[in-house]
């Protein structure tokens, strides 16, 4: 993990060790009431399954180890996160046309 991400994770950490009970209480009642938010029940939960279903093995994607020229990996890595999803698409592209 970066250093950035670390930094935000604690400052995260810090606030939530900071809420007060009554700040928890608030923001527990401001869910409660948003429209956008409401309660699961029984037959939701019942339906509900954990993430979505794995990629057939002939489907998943392939760990590797690539050495690039240090120009190549920071044109990729401009954008930020999801460097790797272009450089995968980018490989297609330039390998089937896609």
């Amino acid at each position: 993990m970066d250093e950035a991400r670390a930094a935000l994770r604690a400052r995260i950490r810090a606030d939530i060790e900071s809420t007060t009970p009554d700040e928890d209480a608030r923001l527990s009642e401001d869910a409660a009431s948003d429209p956008d938010n409401p309660e699961w029940t029984e037959a939701e939960f019942a339906r509900a399954r954990p993430g979505r279903p794995p990629l057939p093995p002939e489907r998943r994607k392939k760990r590797v180890t690539l050495s690039l020229d240090p120009d190549v990996l920071a044109e990729l890595k401009r954008d930020g996160r999801g460097w790797q999803t272009r450089a995968n698409a980018a490989l297609r592209k330039a390998l089937f046309g896609e």
